[in-house]
């Protein structure tokens, strides 16, 4: 083991002041709305439906998952509340999915939620399930796909039928990255969702209950007139003793797992990189503390190196450039183990900072070393004083290397996240392995206030040229709904359901989420970059 020789960070958190207690009381709220709608998304179609489908002798998808997974192991679940309050659509958009170890080994697991709506897939769960296949793509990932679906949502198909068809280019294409594709059926995989088994790599059916056809026994008979059964057309056994297309006939479901998690352990899968290794230790500061810590009103900042210090190996940080730029924390530290460079909002982005983030970016892909985006930005300063220092230039430099970056980058968005500053602080258009937000999280070109201000300033200076009176009381009603609007179009939640991120997370999970990331982003080679085209000067 490798000597950690990193400066330990000291604290300053009281927890007795009203601003602490208040901030926990707050945050604590939030999670009760996050556990209340994560409950809602875990219950599927509900008891009738859930109850239904174990009377048919059948596991409930979220069991098929736990069964596949290694005992005790982490299940890192990916966009849980996607489609939640989403008129037409339920919480989880029908497919569970996420990072899990099986047989050892890291792999994206998806699963049909085959209590809604048959596991039919609709739009949501087209954007969901090509997130899983980001991920899987980017990491390098084996995939495991549970399936049991009626298939694409027919009345919807409109707007999944384009996009979806994306799914099956890049699940053959992560078979020639030799990233296989494993695909367990326990049920219906009908029309288009029948190439998902066709596309895999290994193919699993459980007799008596798969059901796999481009077609099914209606269809075949009003279009060639042949009268046929579910099985002798696409039931396991025929796919596994005739057509060929079944590579493994299972007994029953907890077979067709078995077979699943044999399948991985004689992958012999071996990740392709591997960081020095290092003692693992505690932060010396209580992750509890984050409660108290992370701003429940975003008006008030807080010390991002109170955050660091409870989320680091032994609560060391090597900052870089301690005295310039403070507005951005930059530095070194280990989260369970794994090296990395951390970013982190302590303020406005102003010219200094700015640069200062876009020269550490350079330093860490110099030597190979993921990036820890610590996210809380209203933006970049404004002004005639910054723009004429060269704000804008500072700016491009910094969206440059986060843009060009090539070593893996994870996102936390613990407070704010608007405007440029969510660019310039890697948010989802720059293409993280990761990203999770915390419940106090907003996102928005800038907040409700500030956005209804502008627009009202706007108008103001439009009715004065056009010479024709203001009316304050239309004015006033104007700001007020546009201000509601935007605060609510920029909360945790909603964002989570457009699957803007990748889950909500309780800020004292912060350090374990990213040390799986981490883990996870190590199966691929971890490889830096020096080409950053032009920075203007």
């Amino acid at each position: 083991m490798s000597g950690q020789p990193y400066p330990i960070l000291g604290t300053k958190v009281d927890r007795q002041s009203a601003t602490f207690r208040d901030n926990r009381e707050a945050n604590l709220a939030a999670l009760g709305k996050l556990d209340a709608a994560l409950a809602q998304a875990r219950a599927g179609g509900g008891p009738e439906y859930n109850a239904r489908h174990v009377g048919a002798g059948k596991l409930l998808p979220r069991e098929r998952i736990e069964l596949l997974l290694d005992r005790d192991a982490h299940f890192l679940e990916i966009a849980p509340l996607a489609g939640h309050k989403i008129k037409g659509h339920t919480a989880g958009a029908s497919v569970v999915g996420g990072v899990g170890v099986v047989s050892g080994v890291e792999c994206m697991i998806s699963a049909s939620e085959s209590t809604v709506n048959a596991g039919a897939i609709n739009e949501l769960g087209v954007t969901k399930s090509g997130r899983l296949g980001e991920v899987a793509e980017a990491n390098g990932l084996p995939s495991i796909n549970l399936i049991e679906s009626a298939g694409a949502d027919l009345p919807n198909q409109s707007k999944i039928f384009v996009r979806g068809g994306r799914g099956f280019r890049e699940l053959t294409r992560r078979s020639r990255e030799r990233a296989p594709t494993i695909c367990l059926v326990f049920g219906s995989s009908t029309a288009g969702g029948a190439y998902i088994p066709g596309m895999s790599d290994y193919v699993v059916m459980v007799k008596n209950q798969a059901r796999v056809y481009l077609g099914g026994p209606p269809l075949v008979k009003m279009a060639i007139g042949e009268e046929t059964t579910h099985e002798d057309l696409g039931g396991a056994e025929m796919h596994s003793r005739v057509s060929g297309v079944s590579d493994y006939l299972a007994e029953d479901e907890r077979d067709a797992i078995r077979i699943g998690r044999e399948i991985v352990a004689h992958l012999d899968w071996k990740k392709a990189a591997a960081p020095t290794a290092r003692e693992v230790e505690p932060p010396r500061h209580d992750p509890e503390d984050l409660l108290g810590i992370a701003s429940a009103d975003l008006r008030f900042p807080f010390d991002a190196r109170e955050v660091i210090a409870r989320i680091a190996d032994g609560s060391r940080f090597s900052e870089f450039k301690p005295l310039y730029g403070s507005s951005l924390v930059c530095g070194w530290a280990h989260v369970h183990g794994f090296p990395v460079g951390i970013l982190a909002n302590n303020g406005i982005l102003f010219t200094d900072s700015a640069n200062k983030g876009a020269q550490f970016i350079q330093l860490c892909n110099q030597s190979d070393v993921p990036l820890l985006y610590l996210q809380n930005i209203t933006g970049f300063m404004v002004g005639t004083k910054v723009e004429q220092e060269g704000i804008i230039k500072a700016g491009a430099k910094l969206i440059n290397a986060v843009s060009n970056s090539t070593v893996p980058a994870i996102t936390i968005m613990m407070g704010a996240s608007y405007g440029a500053g969510n660019y310039g602080m890697c948010g989802r258009a720059y293409e993280p392995r990761f990203l999770f937000t915390w419940p106090n999280h907003r996102i928005a070109v800038m907040g409700g206030k500030q956005l209804a201000g502008v627009l009202d300033i706007i108008k103001r200076e439009s009715a004065a040229k056009k010479g024709v009176p203001v009316n304050e009381e239309q004015l006033e009603l104007g700001k007020k709904m546009i201000e509601a609007q935007i605060d609510g179009e920029s909360e945790a939640l909603f964002a989570t359901a457009r699957v803007w991120d990748d889950g909500i997370i309780d800020p004292r999970d912060t350090r374990d989420v990213v040390g799986i990331c981490l883990s996870t982003s190590y199966t691929v080679p971890v490889e830096g970059t020096t080409s950053w085209g032009v920075f203007r000067h």
